[in-house]
């Protein structure tokens, strides 16, 4: 993933959502709209989600210590996951709460034109934080589909926006709906299932989020593309004869540890061996940038032990 388009997304959300957020508490003092207070904190949680994108994104660039020799790029996965902690909180739960509040003691909306307003302007302006989200996006994603994108990205942050930016979007759809009703109505319970709805739209993003940046935090194998080049870069069919078994493993979003074991020509001499395995090695970063750990291990193929599988205890990585 493009670090700068990944901030640059995350920028655009947080000027959009601290403008928003500003007026929906407007609003909110102005009508006592329930879906109004609900739509602004969840403003409010989705500034400091960004906020918190930011910091892991500074975090995850520190150089690698005796202590964690494999660096700090497991920080963006740390920080995209309190994203989720935060919008389910914050966000859903206070959403559900309020709305149950409002439904058991409904009153009419005050100055209808202000939430009416300021949920107009609300939409416009997360569609432009969105559109800017799908167009870096859009650069990275290739021929996936947009729910294969948020599933094998292995850069959180644009993934984390994507799915804010569109829970916003219907959030604030929801919140129209509910608070228009409500004003046609004069039924301010309406309000109440409008702010309902957006809660519990929050927590199902925030469900599929921390499912998501929890499979990072484990560790998440090479995608395909990038597993195939590795194979076919480590194999160059003079020094090294085969590919036994592989595992590949993402220390970060940029990051990518590969350990396998190789078959050499048998009457290699060591300084032979030592040599196939350093020209395997620039082959790999040669094809895959992001390839920045290498352990190759040279060994004699068999092949009842191939079919058996690689040993967890005696291959790096896993």
């Amino acid at each position: 993933m493009s670090a700068s388009g990944g901030t640059k997304a995350i920028v655009a959300a947080l000027g959009a959502n601290l403008a928003i957020a500003a007026a929906k508490f407007v609003a909110f003092a102005f009508s006592g709209s329930s879906s109004m207070l609900a739509e602004g904190v969840h403003s409010i949680a989705d500034s400091g989600n960004q906020a918190l994108l930011l910091v892991g994104g500074k975090k995850a660039k520190r150089e690698a210590t005796p202590e964690h020799p494999f660096g700090y790029g497991r920080e963006r996965y740390i920080y995209a996951f309190l994203v989720s902690i935060v919008l389910f909180s914050v966000g859903g739960m206070f959403a559900i709460y309020e709305g149950y509040e409002k439904i058991k003691h409904p009153h009419e909306i005050e100055d209808w034109y202000w939430p009416i307003g300021v949920l107009v302007f609300a939409i416009i302006a997360e569609a432009f934080s969105f559109r800017t989200a799908i167009k870096e996006s859009n650069a990275l994603r290739g021929r996936q589909s947009w729910p294969q994108f948020v599933r094998r990205a292995k850069a959180p942050e644009l993934p984390v926006v994507l799915l804010e930016d569109l829970g916003a979007l219907v959030g604030l759809v929801l919140a129209l709906v509910g608070v228009s009703i409500a004003i046609a109505t004069g039924n301010g319970v309406w309000d109440g299932i409008g702010t309902l709805s957006i809660g519990i739209l929050l927590i199902l993003i925030a469900l599929v989020l921390a499912a998501e940046t929890k499979s990072l935090l484990l560790g998440e194998a090479a995608g395909p593309e990038t597993d195939e080049k590795i194979r076919e870069a480590v194999v160059d069919g003079e020094t090294v004869t085969r590919l036994i078994h592989m595992r590949t493993q993402h220390l970060g979003p940029e990051e990518l540890l590969v350990a396998a074991k190789v078959e050499l020509r048998h009457e290699n001499t060591a300084a032979e061996v030592a040599a196939a395995i350093n020209a395997a090695e620039d082959r790999i970063r040669a094809a895959v940038p992001i390839a920045r750990v290498i352990y190759l291990e040279p060994d004699i193929y068999d092949e009842a032990t191939a079919a058996a599988g690689p040993d967890p205890a005696k291959t790096p990585g896993g």
